[in-house]
């Protein structure tokens, strides 16, 4: 079975003499159960796994429960260390709480109790961690699917992925499009909007919120103002209930809105928003043309790899190893401008359907960058971009 790189972090951290509560959170269907699994088969010592999919959102006794089994199976097993695993743990009310509690008393009788929480919704868990566990805690984002993740898994080139994307549960379906396509709509995106968004957060117009996400995906790759994204909603909305349901869709991995970069944070948060799904399995999921159909339709299929290229961009800002800007100045763009440790790189994607573009030229001569990046065809191919390790480009 396939393994993410990850696993080997946490199997690192948990064998380790050190004791941190490993917090794992990333979007729906990434594989943060399986990596779970996996961990499990790989150690030595005794666990527990648990899932709050099921248990009343009010029940966080049911935490303690569960804590004080792993306790009594470590007791009655002997056992120097153990491991309890608790799934989709935000689901339950006031969980960081209960967390603090237990894993106060295991550190004051020095018993060595690992512990491991998963969760989808990645804002609930840190606005948890921030209240109730600072100190006490690791975390660790599972992004989407890479290319070379989907490509040594599945075999797919990447053409296959610029469409298909990066949710490995849906790779034995594409030969059916249609029932593809459905899966991804109905087993993700439903699913994650009405699971980890409305049924967790305070959302006054659920259409709104589900039709910006479309409109996203729909636009993927391209700039729009918060007023212009009223005009084509069509609902009596405002920019800031906009703001806040883009921030909702991104912490729940599913699309983000891009800030225009700036030297000055303030006129940063001030620009207007660039569309970018996590997985291009969305975008093609809400596509009625078929792969074949936009395939031979450059202008198209350029706007396909584009938002291609954002995905692994998005997915390595979600996991906090770099920030993820644009840049546009009158008639000068940069698609995107990647910040770390104070460096910048710039990036640009070159297609047949875009237009000749300056702003790279502009934007060196501003801000001089570490690096630029022109992603072609020829001298620097986007399946090639999207395959290295981020740190590479630093």
């Amino acid at each position: 079975m396939f393994e993410r790189p990850e696993l080997h972090v946490i199997k690192k951290r948990i064998i380790e003499p050190r004791r941190f509560i490993q917090v794992i959170s990333g979007p729906r269907q990434v594989g943060k159960t399986t990596l779970a699994h996996q961990l499990c088969d790989q150690i030595s010592f005794p666990y527990l796994y648990e899932s709050a999919d099921a248990v009343p959102a009010g029940n966080n006794l049911w935490i303690d429960q569960v804590w004080d089994i792993a306790r009594i199976k470590m007791k009655t097993g002997k056992a120097e260390q153990f491991l309890l695993i608790i799934d989709e743990i935000h689901k339950i009310h006031n969980w960081s709480e209960s967390v603090k509690k237990n894993w106060d008393y295991d550190t004051a009788n020095k018993l060595n109790m690992k512990v491991v929480l998963l969760g989808s919704s990645r804002l609930l868990l840190q606005q948890g961690l921030t209240e109730s566990l600072t100190g006490r805690f690791e975390n660790i984002i599972l992004g989407h699917w890479t290319f070379r993740e989907m490509r040594e898994a599945f075999g797919w080139d990447a053409l296959t992925f610029a469409w298909f994307g990066g949710y490995p549960g849906s790779a034995e379906l594409i030969s059916d499009e249609e029932r593809w396509k459905k899966y991804i709509r109905d087993s993700i995106i439903e699913t994650t909007i009405s699971k980890d968004i409305l049924m967790l957060s305070r959302i006054d117009k659920p259409s709104l919120l589900k039709s910006l996400f479309e409109l996203g995906c729909l636009f993927s790759g391209q700039i729009l103002s918060y007023n212009k994204m009223l005009g084509q909603l069509h609902d009596a909305g405002n920019t800031t209930t906009l703001s806040h349901y883009l921030r909702l869709l991104g912490a729940a991995g599913l699309l983000t809105g891009i800030e225009k970069y700036s030297a000055s944070p303030v006129k940063t948060k001030a620009g207007s928003p660039k569309f970018q799904v996590y997985n291009n399995a969305l975008l093609s999921a809400l596509n009625r043309k078929k792969f074949s159909d936009v395939l031979n339709n450059p202008a198209e299929w350029g706007r396909v790899i584009e938002s291609a290229v954002g995905t692994y961009l998005a997915n390595e800002a979600m996991k906090g190893n770099i920030s993820l800007y644009y840049w546009r100045d009158r008639n000068n763009e940069v698609d995107f401008v990647i910040e770390r440790n104070g460096k910048l790189i710039g990036i640009e994607v070159k297609s047949s359907y875009l237009r000749n573009k300056h702003g790279m030229d502009a934007f060196q001569k501003k801000y001089k960058p570490l690096k630029t990046f022109c992603i072609d065809d020829k001298t620097f191919p986007w399946h090639e971009f999207v395959s290295i390790n981020p740190d590479d480009l630093f």
